[in-house]
Parts: structure tokens; sequence; C-alpha cells
């Protein structure tokens, strides 16, 4: 595959570096680079507030909605005024993930778009990780943490990625079963980790 031509998404643990490494990817390949971005294009198209985009972003669904709703489908089947408002908000970002595809090659990260986008015959997922001690370390210096405060907010923001993408899409977030690719990026160099995923595109039929 022409690695230029690819839709990637990259979903990730936190403080495994999948920003960082996609914004790279995406210069390294001349195409456009989405993360909070598909916030900002979504709130938009749907006249609801951004900020409301930022409160509800990859966050867990309240247990007692699950008895409601049960996924996309669900939400898909609904009508939109009897939504709840993370349910609208998951939608606007669904269409606007389907729209952005539309338009050409691109890295995406976070927000089920690997699902989104499960039918597109040009989509590379990717799924990446690292150690905790090395996620802990990372976010301790990024966000300026204790050490304690960093685990909890790591801890904190993978149980809310974790429920948010098994929620709305229908799987586990994390398996390899849903992915093309798991990187590891502990202690290895993100230039090197771009370079792989780049091959690996390469590589594939």
């Amino acid at each position: 595959m022409d690695a230029e031509k690819a839709i990637i998404t990259i979903g990730r643990e936190y403080g495994s570096g999948g920003h960082e490494i996609g914004s790279l990817l995406a210069q390294k390949l001349g195409v456009p680079f989405y993360d909070k971005e598909l916030l900002t294009r979504a709130a938009k198209a749907s006249g609801i507030c951004e900020e409301m985009f930022e409160n509800h972003d990859e966050k867990a669904v309240p247990s007692y909605l699950f008895s409601f709703f049960s996924g996309a489908d669900a939400i898909a089947a609904s009508g939109e005024a009897e939504m709840p408002l993370n349910h609208r908000i998951f939608l606007a970002q669904f269409e606007t993930i389907a729209k952005v595809a539309l338009e050409g090659p691109c890295v995406m990260v976070g927000r089920c778009a690997n699902y989104v986008l499960k039918d597109q015959p040009n989509l590379v997922s990717i799924f990446m990780y690292a150690g905790v001690n090395a996620r802990v370390e990372r976010i301790m210096q990024v966000e300026n943490l204790t050490y304690e405060q960093a685990k909890d907010r790591v801890r904190k923001v993978d149980k809310q990625r974790q429920g948010y993408y098994n929620f709305f899409a229908d799987g586990n977030w994390g398996h390899r079963s849903n992915y093309h690719m798991m990187v590891n990026t502990t202690g290895v160099a993100h230039d090197a980790i771009v370079d792989s995923v780049i091959a690996y595109v390469r590589g594939r039929a």
C-alpha cells in the first residue's frame, strides 16, 4: 500500500506518545493530522459548543445509560432529540471522522476512528502502548505532576478511554484483534516508530 494514500488511525494508552508520534508521522507522509481538530470540526458542523465536545471527549459513559443504549447502532436508531448529550456529541464526531476520511489520506488520533472507518479499504489502524512506569514518568514531565498524581492520571484517563471505546465502538479497547498493528513505544525513539509504521503500511497489499 502507498503510505501516502493511507488513512491511518491511532488508538493509544495515555502517556504512550500517540499524539506526538501521530503528528510526526503525518509530517513525514505529508498528510493532514487530526486530534483535537476533530472536535473543532464536529462542533462547527453540529452547532454544539466546542467546550461541550472537550468536556465529553473520550469520556466513559455513565453506567446507568447502559440499560438504555448499547453502542453506535442504538444511537443511530434513536431520535436525535431523545439522545443524551454525550451520544449526540459522539454521533457528530462519527460523521466528522467519516467526512474527513473522504477528503483523502490523513492521520487521526483516538475517538474510535478505527471503528468508524473499519470498512475503508485503505485504512491502517494502530494501537500504541507502553509500560506503566514509562507512561507515568512521561506524564510527570509533560504535566508537571508528582509520581502519585501522574500514576492516578494515567489510570483515570486509560479507564475513561477504555469505557468510551468499549461502549461506542462495541469492542475491546486496546485488544489486538481491533487493530492492524500494535506498537510498544517504551524506550523507542519517535522517529524509529514512525519509520516502522511507514514500513508496515508499505508492506501491506
